[in-house]
């Protein structure tokens, strides 16, 4: 079996060291919090995880029915130059637009 068994408990203390290792500052409550719905999920984890599945085939989606898509169908598009005639940083000779820089 692939799946270990879950933490009996989700203590403060794990939420806390949780916490510092994502660079989270909780309050008390919080943590509390936190804790006490972590605990909730990795519960309800287990009960999934302790459901017998023999003879069940592993599967990557659950629906039945064939998604259904349509054939492409081509259509006409904005002309490049009008295009580039709304854009605020334009290389025409490229046909081409600039944007500013996202990643460093």
């Amino acid at each position: 079996m692939l799946a270990s068994a879950m933490p009996s408990e989700i203590t403060r203390e794990r939420i806390a060291a949780i916490a510092a290792l994502a660079s989270l500052e909780l309050d008390p409550a919080e943590v509390e919090l936190f804790a006490r719905q972590l605990g909730d999920v990795l519960a309800y984890a287990d009960e999934v995880r302790k459901v017998d599945t023999t003879g069940v085939p592993p599967t990557a989606a659950v629906g039945t029915e064939s998604r259904l898509e349509r054939d492409d169908e081509i259509l006409p598009c904005l002309d490049v130059r009008d295009v580039l005639a709304n854009a605020p940083d334009v290389l025409p000779a490229a046909g081409l637009f600039r944007v500013p820089r996202v990643l460093g």
